[in-house]
């Protein structure tokens, strides 16, 4: 997603899991953070957990200020929110599971994505034009547009999931090769590797045992 000043906005959000250990998922995607924050389990790398970190219009309003500075959320911002954020998350599993989404959940997102954006603003001139702060329904807009813009064309065929067989976690590759596989190194990755290193060494045990076996008589 773009800001008002033309910049990519960055993506990615700390979990924290049941056992206390804090790690980075990077989903790829404003419009995949955003489902994070409730439509899908997070911290533990399943889907269908019990999450809502948007419960108030403050906790929104703080969660889309981190993407773009706006006013401060209502009780309908909250609701159109939260609305938005379970279709997202939605089209994105049917996508990552390679399924048609549901045509009613395209035609939420695209009302969304109708409704006006954050506008793109040049720095350095002398008058100020409309709002000094967009509103929050302005950043869900944008948000939205990024869901589009993220399950059209080429993009669409980029949403993953995780390889890891205990998550289900998905994330946008935006690899130049399309070759990511893991969620997160630091999490998925890494135990896969430690896997993969302990099975080696179990082999090559089992190997050394077998040759210093004496004849079966």
């Amino acid at each position: 997603m773009i800001d008002q000043n033309g910049e990519t906005v960055a993506t990615g959000q700390e979990f924290r899991s049941r056992e206390g250990v804090t790690w980075l998922f990077d989903s790829g995607s404003t419009a995949l953070d955003f489902c994070y924050t409730g439509a899908w389990g997070a911290a533990d790398g399943h889907l269908d957990e019990a999450v809502e970190l948007l419960g108030d219009p403050i906790a929104l309003g703080t969660w889309l200020t981190v993407c773009i500075p706006c006013s401060p959320a209502t009780d309908r911002d909250l609701q159109d929110a939260q609305a938005l954020r379970s279709t997202i998350a939605r089209i994105a599993r049917a996508l990552a599971d390679e399924y048609p989404p549901a045509g009613t959940d395209i035609d939420m997102l695209n009302l969304y994505a109708a409704t006006p954006d954050v506008p793109a603003r040049l720095a350095g001139g002398a008058r100020q034009a409309g709002r000094t702060e967009p509103r929050a329904a302005q950043v869900l807009a944008s948000i939205a547009r990024d869901a589009v813009a993220l399950f059209s064309g080429r993009l669409a065929g980029r949403l993953r999931h995780c390889a890891a067989d205990d998550c289900d976690l998905i994330y946008f590759d935006s690899s130049r090769a399309g070759t990511r596989r893991w969620c997160s190194m630091q999490r998925c990755g890494n135990r896969d590797k430690v896997r993969r290193h302990r099975a080696r060494l179990a082999e090559r045990t089992q190997l050394a045992l077998a040759g210093n076996r004496l004849p079966t008589l």
